[in-house]
């Protein structure tokens, strides 16, 4: 069996998070959440672009799953936030 290895953070698409601005940022209304639209979110809140109330109310987010995201993130990369990957990086904790 082939074994994956998590990858480090990546900027959002669209650039730096010095340049990502709210148009840059999924709409309110995303359903569909591939790995880069999470890392965005997080490295919006994280870059202060947006609060993580804002992030969690325009998204409705609760803080536990933001903050699993940014915890998966950190620990394992963006590979971590495929919700395919999910139970294989949450047993490795």
């Amino acid at each position: 069996m082939k074994r994956h290895t998590p990858f480090a953070p990546i900027p959002p698409l669209g650039g730096s998070n010095d340049n990502l601005t709210l148009d840059d940022l999924p709409p309110p209304d995303t359903k569909r959440w591939v790995t880069n639209r999470k890392a965005m979110v997080v490295n919006a809140v994280r870059s202060g672009l947006i609060s993580l109330e804002e992030a969690c109310r325009r998204y409705s987010l609760s803080i536990e799953e933001f903050v699993s995201w940014q915890t998966l993130l950190d620990q394992h990369g963006v590979a971590a936030l495929r919700v395919t990957r999910l139970n294989q990086f949450r047993r490795s904790r």
